[in-house]
């Protein structure tokens, strides 16, 4: 694998360190200079880069309760069949994993982690805080994410490559935008053919000796409504006449206001979440019936 330093950046003899503060301060750029701030990952991927096979089966709309958004209504499918472009949410959507519960495993938190992102995910609790939070209960080095980007390839959900494809055969341009960081996400980018410009996500912060510094909070993803913002500036950059949002969370649903996705696709292949489900346009539990929708 590449190094993941930035050719801008030294190279770090990267020291683990923990800090005792429950949650870790996350610097802007301005700050980010002065405290020569590592942004590792951001140009740089594996020069063999394969996902794992994925061998699971897909949740049955049956688990659904309300069915009435599971077949696309005719001003939909209209919608979805002439847009200009795909947002995707990254964690339970092209990926199988949620990212950062990962990394936390990786790490040995896995399990407090994954208890805080089902909150996030739920929309119980503001984006950001939850974020703040999960990075807490374990500070990521800089070693260690390289170390975890190593052995742990990304696992893409059944169809995704497909699917793209499809998107960019039908000049459809796709975009990532996701709560998760770019370290992670720009490997699945690569592997999808997806430029790093069309990525809107977080970005982990390491100091000189490698030790973890937060998050970038200029980031639009990270804060509650940043993907309904990261969609917003999507549309008015390139002033696309339809535009729809594909994910599984609270955030994700959140992209469906005005100025940002005309329709909201949420794909439950991974997870389920009821309150999101209930408030699509149109739930999905496979790629193959957005494909399929298509021809």
């Amino acid at each position: 694998m590449e190094r993941l330093v930035s050719s801008q950046t030294a190279p770090i003899s990267a020291q683990c360190r923990q800090h005792s503060s429950p949650f870790l301060p996350a610097f802007s750029h301005r700050f980010t200079r002065k405290l020569n701030i590592s942004h590792i990952g951001m140009n740089k991927s594996p020069k063999s880069l394969k996902s794992i096979a994925a061998s699971v089966q897909p949740l049955e709309a049956s688990k659904l309760g309300h069915s009435s958004n599971t077949l696309p209504s005719k001003d939909v499918l209209e919608l979805w069949r002439n847009t200009n472009a795909v947002c995707f949410d990254v964690d339970s959507t092209v990926c199988l994993d949620e990212g950062i519960d990962e990394l936390a495993e990786f790490c040995g938190a896995g399990k407090a982690v994954a208890e805080w992102t089902s909150r996030a995910m739920s929309g119980s609790v503001p984006f950001e805080e939850a974020l703040a939070a999960r990075l807490s209960l374990f500070n990521p080095c800089f070693s260690q994410v390289q170390d975890f980007l190593e052995k742990r390839p990304p696992r893409l959900s059944p169809g995704i490559e497909e699917f793209v494809k499809k998107l960019k055969a039908r000049n459809i341009t796709v975009y990532l935008i996701s709560g998760g960081f770019r370290q992670m996400i720009n490997p699945v980018a690569s592997i999808l053919g997806i430029p790093p410009e069309n990525i809107f996500a977080n970005q982990l912060l390491f100091g000189s000796a490698g030790e973890f510094m937060g998050f970038d909070t200029m980031e639009p993803t990270s804060r509650s409504g940043g993907k309904a913002t990261a969609v917003q500036q999507i549309r008015k950059a390139h002033e696309y006449k339809s535009l729809v949002m594909i994910g599984d969370g609270a955030t994700d649903l959140e992209a469906r206001k005005p100025g940002g996705a005309d329709l909201f696709i949420c794909y439950a292949g991974v997870q389920l979440r009821e309150a999101v489900a209930a408030k699509a346009d149109w739930v999905v539990f496979s790629f193959r019936d957005l494909i399929n929708s298509l021809e």
